[in-house]
């Protein structure tokens, strides 16, 4: 295996931008419980939490469309002008919720403007992924993609470790009333100005020369990044669809729910729950490298498979203990034990579906499948999981995520190792790493 160095100018260059981006994005659930009487008027405050959760959702139903056409606009204009887009858009977004007028005033409109906003971030996050996963992993010589590229969930993590921090402290400054009438607003404000300054630092980043090479080929330029192209590999589409089912229902179950079942099921004060999460966030947080430089050294599927089994056997008894807590110790053992699950998944599933597809397709073929899947399963997991509590029947929705990972470990008992894929022409017929430029 190479033993050159990892880029890191490219590596912190492209996570410092994902890392806003999804502050803004989880920042909206992990706020949710303090607007979300803000919107929609007085009632049961289950009911209220499902039409914030719906709204979370309809973000996820956007990102195919992100996928797609952000994907091709990788593809066709380069990873670098993909991520410097994203972040415009999610910019945009947060604003839009920081100024949203509430029910109170307006009526539903607030609301709307909520959807408008959270279509915003689909569009933005859908594109996101995509571009963030194939920039990190063709900016990495072979032999240390898994851990470059688990920096992506290194600074997903981080960005909701951010907004989780900035709820611990806006909890501990202002008055409940206060929050919920507007310190809510405080941190979408904070991520539209953080977005326009990652503007600036993606602009200044470098392409990678895997897409340099592809932009050089003659052969096959119109049909880049287009469907088409897309659907000569769609064994491989169909793959990240199943491959993603599994760990994007855990991983959304043990961060975004996570609180909120804590607050609303196990009876912890908001507070306590907040703080279980950060806590179990940053020791998983720290993980990510570890478990994305051991894929470089045992292969990507060993890792698979053990958070398939993991999750698939352990997430009824693990969550219907999380629902009995009663302190912050509890809390905390329990959400770090799922999470330490998942890790085997979030570490390195980046680089499995950027190696598997050629350069001339990858940032689509990464982007829209993953998309789909996450629309289907990982944005509606919370609203899966509150419909169930409303229903009575709670425990049902720890089985549907034993189900989900299920069918994903068969997928990764089947499919091929991707660790030693070339991602460029220059690797095939040299098996050297393609220099990178600084």
């Amino acid at each position: 295996m190479s033993k050159a160095r990892v880029p890191w100018k490219a590596v912190v260059g492209g996570s410092i931008g994902n890392m806003v981006e999804w502050y803004d994005w989880f920042v909206y659930s992990s706020f949710a419980v303090y607007f979300a009487a803000s919107f929609f008027p007085e009632g049961n405050d289950t009911a209220k939490l499902l039409n914030t959760a719906a709204i979370f959702a309809v973000g996820f139903f956007m990102r195919p469309l992100g996928g797609w056409l952000l994907g091709r606009y990788a593809d066709r204009k380069g990873r670098k002008a993909a991520l410097t887009l994203t972040v415009t858009l999610m910019s945009a977004s947060a604003l839009l919720i920081a100024i949203a007028p509430t029910y109170e005033a307006v009526g539903y409109f607030g609301a709307a403007v909520l959807v408008v906003a959270r279509l915003l971030q689909g569009l933005s996050v859908g594109g996101e992924y995509a571009a963030s996963a194939t920039y990190l992993t063709e900016a990495t010589p072979p032999g240390r993609r898994g851990f470059a590229s688990s920096f992506q969930y290194v600074s997903m993590t981080a960005g909701q470790l951010v907004g989780l921090g900035l709820q611990i402290v806006l909890q501990n400054s202002m008055s409940k009333e206060a929050l919920n009438s507007w310190g809510w607003r405080i941190p979408f404000i904070v991520g539209a100005l953080a977005a326009a300054v990652v503007f600036y630092l993606r602009r200044n980043l470098m392409e990678t020369d895997a897409y340099d090479e592809e932009e050089q080929q003659e052969e096959g330029q119109a049909g880049r990044g287009t469907i088409k192209a897309l659907l000569a590999h769609k064994k491989e589409a169909l793959l990240v669809i199943a491959l993603t089912m599994g760990g994007t229902v855990a991983y959304y179950t043990y961060t975004t729910y996570l609180t909120k079942y804590l607050s609303n099921t196990a009876g912890l004060a908001k507070e306590t729950a907040t703080l279980v999460s950060f806590c179990a966030l940053f020791i998983f947080m720290c993980l990510q490298p570890l478990a994305g430089a051991l894929s470089d050294r045992i292969g990507r599927r060993p890792l698979l498979i053990t958070f398939g089994i993991g999750s698939m056997v352990g997430t009824v008894p693990l969550m219907t203990a999380l629902g009995g807590v009663t302190g912050f110790g509890g809390g905390l053992l329990l959400s770090l034990t799922g999470l330490i699950i998942i890790t085997g998944y979030t570490s390195i599933n980046a680089v499995v579906k950027a190696e598997l597809f050629p350069t001339n397709v990858r940032a689509l073929g990464v982007a829209l499948p993953y998309a789909i899947a996450n629309a289907l399963f990982g944005g509606t997991a919370e609203y899966v999981a509150l419909w169930f509590k409303d229903s009575g029947i709670e425990s049902g929705f720890f089985w549907y995520v034993s189900g989900c990972a299920a069918v994903s470990l068969l997928v990764y008992l089947t499919m091929r190792e991707t660790r030693d894929a070339a991602l460029s022409r220059a690797e095939q017929g040299t098996h050297e790493p393609v220099p990178i430029r600084t």
